[in-house]
């Protein structure tokens, strides 16, 4: 391996050069503490600015051991080390002399939840962080001073002061890794106890904006209904006490602005771990958790949406349902069957955004419109089975529609967000009203040996070479060639590094794994298993990016069955 004093001399070798000399720099130099790596040189200035990373041997790092035995206290220490790099590098964020991007020093900008990214990633011997720096120029012509500034200057004072344990406040190192420790252990405790989802006391649920992730100041925080108030032991912190929803069918009710959406969207959230000070530290759900909502427009690919949806007056198959235009019903029947079929033991619904007609019909529209003349069987009469017959829970927020109170197991009631528990209240005056259908007959859940047709790539001006160009839009769309996913609603995507990871591994599905053989299981079991033993090598040829977080398998079956090639 050459030495950093070889890239110095390069450096400056190629200086006032045509920009496409700084090719030359491509591959590993050896710094005094760590290994410096060029993968990639922008075309141009004005390109996307050059990729490259920085590897440094663990056992000059100087972190305890015990933090990186854990999965759990690993990611949390990458999620850490990531944190402190990009501090760093924002303390630099003038850019240098020159032209397009010149100087630019861009990482992945964590948010409040803690993902695995590829920007940052512990092995056995060694933590690797990737970023990207733009090469300075004055117009198209090399200018390779303002390069070995940053080269030599900014960035070994970078790298010291964020991924060497001496260097960093070592309290705060402790207190994250341990953070996460205390998360997967309530985890755990969660699955012994049946709870599906736990809301700590004194979290603080709302955001500043919906545009913001960061807590609201002032915001009053939650306390736990008396009758769902549970303790738990964690390894650190002790006791923790808060509302231990149990597996079963939780209603949450109220009025208005008054904190039910708020709840839920915390609750969905609760599926990743969050940053100290976030608020919803300890805001838990079950990680198979998926959000339902109705997606009008949607494709769906052999579907079997029987369960909610047969006798269609065409006589269309609903056994294998296939369409290019969902409606809202049909979109909600489809992505609650894929939900089950992802291995999800959660349902979360908010009413306001679902489909009526799929969800409830009153029992003067029943009188009026016989079962056997309509197609739908609304969801309040399969809530039920589902739990009951497959252990399938369900949290949902109602406000309309009283007839889900005949079938909750737990009430909750939001006044100016805070909970009550009603529910032996509500019983009581269910009571002295007529119970609605809340169960229809011939419940069956599908067996899931769904096999999506194989894929062929039809070739053209955007997908002449070897690899489909994969290209994505924040958290709303993703495209493969010219064929784009809509993700728009698959509302526990949260990040958009998420949305690229995605079009990788899809990318990896369609070109290797798409046969019209393999079952949809098969095909997502592969590709997670493959990510887990093999990383983001697998999916990247040539060199990784630093820009991919790592999704739910949920999201892959999600992305899968609403691509429409």
């Amino acid at each position: 391996m050459k030495s950093s004093n070889d890239l110095r001399v390069l450096l400056r070798s190629i200086d006032r050069k045509s920009y496409p000399a700084y090719k030359e720099l491509a591959g590993s130099w050896q710094f005094k503490s760590y290994v410096f790596c060029i993968d990639h040189v922008q075309g141009d200035p004005f390109a996307s600015p050059s990729s490259v990373h920085v590897e440094v041997p663990l056992s000059r790092a100087g972190f305890p051991k015990e933090y990186c035995e854990k999965r759990c206290m690993r990611i949390a220490l990458q999620d850490f080390l990531l944190r402190a790099m990009a501090g760093q590098f924002a303390k630099e964020s003038s850019q240098a002399k020159g032209s397009g991007k010149s100087g630019l020093l861009f990482i992945s900008r964590c948010g409040q939840k803690v993902l695995e990214r590829s920007a940052c990633v512990i092995e056995h011997d060694r933590i690797i962080i990737r970023f990207q720096i733009g090469f300075p120029a004055f117009g198209r012509t090399i200018n390779a001073g303002e390069l070995e500034k940053i080269l030599f200057g900014t960035l070994p004072e970078c790298v010291e002061n964020s991924l060497f344990f001496a260097k960093l406040d070592q309290r705060a190192v402790k207190a994250a890794v341990e953070l996460s420790e205390d998360q997967e252990a309530l985890r755990a405790q969660m699955r012994e106890h049946g709870v599906v989802s736990f809301v700590a006391d004194g979290a603080i649920l709302p955001r500043q904006s919906g545009v913001s992730e960061l807590p609201m100041k002032g915001a009053i925080a939650f306390t736990s209904p008396e009758r769902m108030r549970k303790t738990f032991i964690l390894p650190h912190r002790g006791k923790i006490t808060g509302m231990a929803i149990p597996r079963g069918i939780t209603l949450i009710a109220g009025g208005g602005y008054h904190g039910k959406s708020t709840l839920l969207e915390a609750i969905q959230n609760g599926v990743y771990n969050h940053i100290a000070g976030d608020g919803r530290e300890f805001v838990l759900t079950d990680r198979t958790a998926v959000k339902q909502r109705a997606e009008d427009g949607r494709s769906i690919r052999k579907v079997n949406i029987d369960l909610f949806i047969h006798n269609l007056p065409n006589r269309k198959d609903t056994t294998e349902f296939s369409t290019e235009d969902a409606s809202g019903s049909t979109s909600q029947a489809a992505g609650l069957i894929e939900s089950i079929e992802a291995g999800s033991g959660l349902l979360l619904l908010d009413e306001d955004t679902s489909a009526t007609n799929f969800m409830v019909r009153d029992r003067l529209m029943q009188e009026v419109i016989s079962r056997d003349k309509e197609p739908i069987t609304p969801f309040i009469e399969r809530a039920r089975d589902l739990y009951d017959e497959a252990g399938i829970s369900t949290i949902m927020v109602a406000g309309s529609s009283g007839a889900f109170f005949y079938l909750a197991d737990h009430i909750l009631l939001l006044d100016n967000y805070r909970v009550r528990e009603i529910t032996e209240e509500v019983k009581a005056v269910c009571a002295h009203h007529p119970a609605p259908s809340i169960h229809a007959p011939g419940f069956q859940i599908p067996e899931f040996h769904r096999v999506l047709p194989a894929f062929r790539r039809i070739q053209s001006r955007d997908s002449r070479h070897d690899q489909m160009k994969v290209k994505t839009f924040g958290v709303d769309s993703l495209s493969l060639d010219r064929e784009t996913v809509d993700v728009r609603y698959l509302e526990q995507i949260i990040d958009s590094e998420q949305t690229m990871a995605l079009a990788y591994l899809m990318r990896y599905c369609l070109e290797n794994l798409l046969d019209g053989k393999r079952t949809v299981r098969q095909v997502v079991s592969q590709t997670m298993e493959l990510l887990e033993k093999k990383g983001w090598e697998a999916f990247c040829r040539g060199y990784v990016p630093g820009g991919l977080a790592k999704p739910r398998e949920q999201e892959l079956y999600a992305c899968l069955n609403r691509f429409r090639g």
